[in-house]
């Protein structure tokens, strides 16, 4: 591999995805692909979705560019991964039953283990299936998170940057490409989509950010033994690993459906206590950092997997916990009050 190319590569990332962009919001905008006011959502004008494939051009295109089809790993994840993008992006033209959508994730995922890519936890067949199951989940939880403006832009552009250098350190210097590109294509994205957001990434955009980030982490730790792993699977999803189990819990508690969209998500409950459109997604970020800093600190020897897997799990389960106590439900700060965000609710 090119250093030289790839690096131009992972440059032209940001300004494909940026360029393309306000072109794409321009075609959402003509053919009413927007995003409308009304139910949970809080923002107070009708804003266009399509920011997704610019994120997807800014990723996929360079990634080519530099590595072409060196790698089968790569190249079924980038497959997989444009085959879940357009799956979400029928979803945002016409919202499809989740059957429909957890079985084209599944024989995606599945593409992606047969190509190599999947996680050491038992040593037999059965990893295949968590692969496949974690690949999965995690997706729709990236997709979650796609819930305020520049939330999973911040998250994913914060993640990927450490997960390419963990890779570098792990010497799969093809998945640094990857994800490097992913990054730099979302902070081209957020020029557009930081608040108040003028268009947003829709499905297309958050389950492509989820399924390959979700993939990179399973390969980067493949071949591993089971601790680093676990560690790993962990740690490079905590914050929507973090966000699905307050929403999930938060809805269990409260009777409601764990499928339904609302604003008792990890980011309006940090609106609720008085973070502003801005601050919440640097929040997120700098909380992302955090378990990314832990795993570059297990690949250089610092920390012991297994521990950095506990303190992780159980910081998750308290901040869980903690923030059950921001009404998610009362109007005790209602977000739709609030002129300087477009935010877009599940």
């Amino acid at each position: 591999m090119n250093v030289a190319i790839a690096l131009v590569s992972m440059a032209g990332a940001c300004l494909l995805s940026a360029a393309a962009t306000p072109a794409l919001r321009r075609l959402a905008l003509r053919w009413s692909l927007t995003d409308r006011p009304g139910g949970h959502k809080s923002h107070d004008q009708p804003t266009p979705y399509l920011g997704g494939p610019a994120i997807v051009l800014g990723t996929v295109v360079p990634t080519a560019a530099a590595l072409g089809l060196a790698d089968l790993r790569i190249v079924a994840i980038v497959l997989a991964a444009t085959a879940i993008a357009a799956l979400g992006l029928i979803d945002d033209i016409a919202s499809l039953p989740v059957v429909t959508r957890l079985t084209v994730e599944s024989v995606a995922a599945g593409g992606v283990v047969l190509s190599g890519v999947h996680v050491t936890v038992t040593g037999q067949w059965l990893d295949g299936l968590i692969t496949v199951m974690w690949i999965v989940v995690m997706t729709n939880s990236f997709n979650l998170l796609d819930n305020m403006d520049g939330a999973l832009g911040t998250v994913t552009a914060v993640t990927a940057i450490l997960l390419a250098g963990a890779a570098v350190m792990s010497d799969r210097p093809a998945f640094a490409v990857l994800l490097g590109a992913l990054a730099l294509a979302c902070l081209g994205f957020l020029a557009h989509n930081w608040p108040p957001a003028r268009i947003f990434m829709g499905d297309s955009g958050s389950l492509f950010i989820g399924f390959v980030l979700t993939c990179s982490s399973v390969a980067v730790g493949t071949g591993q033994a089971a601790g680093p792993t676990v560690a790993g699977l962990l740690l490079w999803t905590f914050v929507a690993v973090v966000d699905t189990g307050v929403v999930l819990v938060s809805r269990i508690r409260a009777g409601r459906s764990p499928l339904s969209g609302g604003t008792d998500h990890v980011s309006h409950r940090l609106r609720r206590m008085g973070l502003g459109a801005r601050a919440v997604p640097t929040a997120l970020g700098a909380i992302a950092a955090v378990p990314g800093a832990l795993c570059l600190a297990i690949a250089v020897g610092w920390i012991p997997p297994i521990a950095a897997a506990i303190v992780a799990g159980g910081a998750a389960v308290v901040l869980i916990a903690l923030l059950q106590g921001a009404h998610a439900y009362a109007p005790a700060l209602p977000v739709a009050n609030l002129p300087e965000t477009s935010e877009r609710r599940r």
